[in-house]
């Protein structure tokens, strides 16, 4: 599942692991987030090393459609919802600072940024409703967008109406983490591939436990989507969500749609413009859904149907999916961990917009450990704590004690060792035992069909050959070993 960026990706220069270094801050993950952290803090000599489970953009900033845009969807009125007219325009602030310091980091590079107008569609009548409510929820927060007829949206399919933000901009996220890679590392940063966090002591300095060897740091930044330490309980604060997208050749002769283009339906379809070496592509997304349910393989045939229908396509490239998280409250989640003396930042629930909530997320991180002071942050912080977060946070545990205790129920009643595991990847019982197994993959083993973190029951991700849960997102290998989510572990082998 390797997106267009990976593919065209130039090589990423790394480090080797040095063991028992000390820091003064150790980042977790190698996306976005943590490594314009990790720039902003090595530029105020501090001495920073990143560590990075998988792959430098291995994660969900390699698997973005890279839309840096203050027109995000139906976002805007998510939030609007949920919270206060202030944390709203502090939200719209926080992304415009970030929209704005990639721009001006990207031209200070001689990166050049594809400038596009953003629109947000409505391909149904029954959508308009949502179409207005997100075009009152921009004006409220000073984004002034523009309401479109059907007739004026430059799509080559009908659609009902849309709202446009001109001078919005596209990127390759892999060149941008290629460019923070190279400066950390001229500034005397660190950068360990496949060194992932296992533990996080607590005191001073922290210890960093990795299987490779410790490193001890004064500050730990954890960005690594979801937070893996349970210590301030963000799991339960957050919805996991999965997305999909196909890159595809245009047909010759054809005009691709000039401009980013988001469907406010619930299919959610996703459109912009990119290039290879061989010339002009189109991104396609959608169908996302909730880890661990619905059926992946299903959404990425459906996905591909509408592209072929609706666009002018050929060949199909890449095909990749990303996970995203929605926190409670609609707000991101970014600060000092709660019982970790100051010691311990977080940031998370981007809902899918993480160009500019990751570089909002890393200036305010850099802000809080150097003692900096950003009027917006405070009021973000002040709306993870309202009314509506905390009734959010209620109806989403509420959804994953459901999911835990029928999930259960349905494996305890079911008939041990059944016939269909034998030809089939899933997860049964034998015994007393829950089992992962997959007899198709002669290279897969036995394995616990329980999730290490909470004890969910997980399901088979045929698209992208995996163990998935639903209760809090994490994912492990078709081998049982854990690739990203809030568990530390990797599955058991039976």
């Amino acid at each position: 599942m390797t997106s267009t960026w990976q593919r065209t990706s130039a090589q990423i220069n790394t480090d080797d692991f040095e063991s028992d270094g000390r820091y003064d801050v150790v980042v977790v993950g190698a996306g976005l987030t943590g490594l314009t952290t990790a720039v902003l803090l090595s530029r105020a000599r501090l001495q920073v090393a990143v560590i990075e489970a998988q792959t430098v953009g291995a994660g969900t900033t390699g698997h973005s459609t890279a839309k840096l845009s203050l027109l995000q969807g139906g976002t805007l009125q998510q939030i609007r919802r949920r919270q206060s007219i202030p944390a709203l325009r502090a939200y719209v602030e926080a992304n415009r600072e970030g929209q704005s310091w990639l721009l001006r980091y990207l031209e200070e590079n001689s990166v050049q940024v594809e400038h596009q107008d953003a629109y947000t569609f409505a391909l149904r009548r029954a959508s308009l409703p949502r179409l207005r409510a997100e075009a009152a929820a921009s004006g409220e927060a000073g984004v002034m967008v523009e309401e479109l007829p059907g007739g004026q949206v430059p799509l080559p399919f009908e659609v009902a109406g849309a709202l446009r933000l001109p001078e919005q901009a596209q990127l390759d996220p892999m060149r941008v983490l290629g460019l923070l890679a190279e400066e950390l590392r001229s500034r005397g940063g660190k950068i360990f591939e496949h060194t992932r966090m296992l533990k996080a002591g607590q005191g001073a300095p922290i210890r960093v436990q990795t299987p490779t060897g410790n490193l001890y740091a004064d500050q730990l930044v954890l960005a690594t989507g979801t937070p893996v330490l349970d210590r301030g309980g963000h799991f339960a604060r957050l919805e996991p969500n999965r997305s999909y997208a196909l890159a595809y050749r245009v047909r010759d002769g054809a005009q691709a749609p000039e401009g980013m283009f988001l469907a406010i339906d619930s299919a959610g379809y996703s459109i912009r413009t990119a290039r290879d070496m061989t010339g002009p592509l189109l991104l396609v997304g959608g169908h996302g859904h909730r880890v661990g349910r619905g059926d992946p393989a299903a959404a990425e045939r459906e996905l591909d149907r509408w592209a072929r229908d609706q666009l002018p396509v050929t060949e199909r490239t890449d095909s990749w999916s990303a996970q995203d998280y929605r926190a409670a409250g609609a707000l991101p989640i970014v600060g000092t961990m709660p019982g970790s003396g100051g010691q311990i930042h977080v940031a998370t629930g981007f809902n899918k917009w993480g160009m500019t909530n990751a570089v909002a997320a890393a200036l305010r991180l850099s802000s809080d450990i150097l003692g900096g002071n950003l009027p917006w942050a405070r009021q973000l912080s002040s709306g993870n704590r309202s009314p509506g977060a905390w009734l959010d946070a209620a109806s989403m545990n509420a959804t994953v004690a459901r999911l835990l205790l029928t999930d259960w129920a349905r494996m305890l009643a079911a008939p041990t060792n059944p016939q269909q595991t034998r030809d089939r990847p899933g997860v049964h019982r034998q015994g007393r035992q829950v089992v992962a197994e997959n007899p198709q993959d002669p290279d897969a083993c036995r394995l616990s069909g329980v999730c290490t973190h909470l004890g969910g029951i997980l399901q088979w991700n045929a698209a992208q050959n995996t163990w998935d849960c639903p209760l809090h997102g994490s994912r492990f290998s078709a081998q049982g070993r854990r690739l990203e989510g809030p568990a530390t572990r990797d599955l058991k082998r039976l």
